[in-house]
This record gives C-alpha cells, structure tokens and sequence, in this order.
C-alpha cells in the first residue's frame, strides 16, 4: 500500500487506491499455467472397443385386464369367470410374485353405470392376494 502521493505539501494523508496491475499480471499468469497443465491431467487410454447391438433385457410385469359389466359380471383377461372363482384366480396371480417388480398389474376397467359394490369386490380380492399394483382405465374425451 503506498503512502505517499503526488502533492508537495507536508501533511499528506496515505493513498487509498489498490494499484490493481500487479493483481491482474498474477491472475494472468495463474490462467496460462491452468490452460497448459490441464490437458496432462486426462490420463486417457485409446481403446478401440468392439461394436455389437442388444436390447437391455427389461422384464415386463404381467397385465391382468379386468372388466367389469353393468350388471358386475367380472371378465378376467376377456373370459367371464364367476365373482367367486375371483379369489382363487388373484391367489394364483399374488402367490407367483417372487419380488415387487414381478407383481401383475391389474388393469381395471368398469362401465359407467357399474356399482361400486363390483368394484370394491374386486380391489378387495386383489388387496387380499397381495397385488396393490391397480390401474383404473377410462376412455379420454
């Protein structure tokens, strides 16, 4: 920090300006050394790698197509099946789960008018087999 100045005067108080160049000539100097020692610093290996194609084996989960009538007749996979024989079927379905990734997805899809009554059967059957994995389909408009 310079204390002097430009005047001739006795009582002249210190500078206050920070002489910026050395500052500038450092950063400078500081940029040339990172621009030359940065391509050193990639250690690469030139491999030259085989080039093959496959698919990534992604194992998809098996889809239960539910469908309920108006009249709460209950169609597993399009085969009408009778609401007791609906039990037995998602047992079936839940006891070959070996992990959560291999759970069927129910897909349920029921009319309109249908009452919730069939609904309620069927989720509640499927909580009960273990299968928590329930779409509701519906038609966009």
């Amino acid at each position: 920090m310079a204390f002097g100045g430009f005047s001739k005067e006795a009582n002249t108080a210190p500078m206050a300006d920070i002489n910026m160049v050395p500052l500038i000539d450092v950063m400078l100097v500081l940029l040339v050394i990172f621009i030359l020692t940065a391509p050193l610093l990639t250690h690469a290996v030139k491999v030259d790698l085989p080039r093959t194609s496959s698919a990534e084996n992604k194992v998809q989960a098996e889809r239960i197509e539910i469908a309920l009538s108006p009249e709460s007749e209950v169609f597993w996979n399009g085969e009408k099946i009778e609401i007791s024989e609906l039990d037995a079927r998602m047992q079936a379905a839940g006891a070959a789960v070996t992990d959560a990734a291999s759970a069927p997805e129910i897909h349920l899809r029921a009319d309109k008018t249908t009452p919730y009554d069939g609904v309620a059967k069927v989720m509640a059957a499927a909580a009960r087999a273990g299968l928590s994995k329930i779409a509701f389909v519906s038609q966009p408009e």
